[in-house]
């Protein structure tokens, strides 16, 4: 691959990330003919479309997606190569992309994101909410957030939270007005606060915790969330049982808004992990991100 190929390349992941040529000209520096003419080349390279073009957007071909999917990890290895050769003489700069559930955001990044900004004025920090699974390299994210089980193989992974669970509640209101369920069993007489996946559209299982192993549970619905922050307001205003894991809700506990429910059977998880690609942390705005998470949230 000679330089005018590589950096049309550049030129097309940028249109792609951005979705038009005017986007991906504000993220190179360029000007939009060159962006343009650059991708024109690459196209007359290869020898098909690699973008379907409407009034509003570009959207990759299929040709274009293969083409996307087969160099960004090279392009991402040569990003981070200049950035090491770079990285004494420059304060920490570019992008760097974080993808997490929202109740971890909640938790670990929106007391501190702001300081992270104030402390790195020329990183621009990209954060994704996203409750699948995310595979960093094909989605293009530097850093993800999950629980230690569901992290991919090949990753680096640090603890940023003890182990946890996730636990059951009610208001006060609900119960003096309906009683505490005794048991598991007893649920069946109760109604639950529902949590669904945004990204998969999916209903949360509900799992509880029985003779050292896990049971899984089905309750009457009162009501359906895909957002923590309803789940626990929906909780306070009595309408039903709510989730969620632990550290969310000890406060509530403490000041008495919330009732813990069937705490012995509340599932264990093994903790919030951050992850990210081995050679990616030598990058000075990736290492910037890790080292700084780090720092507020060491175990």
């Amino acid at each position: 691959m000679n330089g005018t190929t590589f950096q049309q390349l550049i030129v097309f992941h940028a249109i792609a990330d951005e979705g038009s040529i005017s986007g991906a000209a504000r993220q190179l520096e360029m000007a939009p003919p060159s962006v343009s003419h650059a991708l024109k080349s690459l196209e007359a390279s290869v020898g098909v479309p690699l973008f379907n073009r409407t009034t509003r957007r570009v959207e990759l071909t299929d040709a274009g997606k293969l083409l996307k999917q087969q160099t960004h990890h090279a392009i991402d290895t040569l990003d981070i190569a200049f950035e090491e050769v770079n990285a004494l003489s420059y304060t920490p700069r570019g992008t760097v992309r974080i993808t997490t559930p929202r109740f971890a955001f909640q938790q670990l990044l929106a007391p501190y994101y702001q300081e992270f900004c104030e402390r790195y004025p020329d990183l621009k920090l990209e954060v994704s909410i996203n409750d699948a699974a995310v595979n960093l390299i094909t989605d293009g994210m530097d850093v993800g957030i999950r629980f230690g089980d569901r992290i991919e193989e090949g990753m680096v992974a640090k603890r940023l939270t003890n182990a946890t669970k996730e636990c059951l509640f009610c208001s006060p209101h609900y119960a003096k007005k309906y009683g505490l369920p005794s048991s598991i069993d007893s649920l069946q007489q109760h109604k639950l606060i529902q949590y669904r996946f945004i990204t998969s559209n999916k209903l949360a299982p509900l799992h509880l915790w029985q003779n050292q192993q896990a049971v899984s549970v089905s309750m009457p619905i009162a009501m359906v969330v895909n957002d923590t922050d309803l789940m626990i307001d929906a909780a306070k205003k009595g309408l039903g049982i709510g989730r969620i894991v632990e550290p969310m809700v000890d406060e509530l506990f403490q000041t008495g808004e919330l009732v813990p429910v069937l705490k012995e059977n509340w599932f264990p998880y093994s903790g919030l992990f951050m992850y990210f690609q081995q050679h990616s942390q030598k990058a000075q705005r990736i290492r910037a991100l890790i080292d700084f998470l780090e720092e507020k949230h060491a175990v």
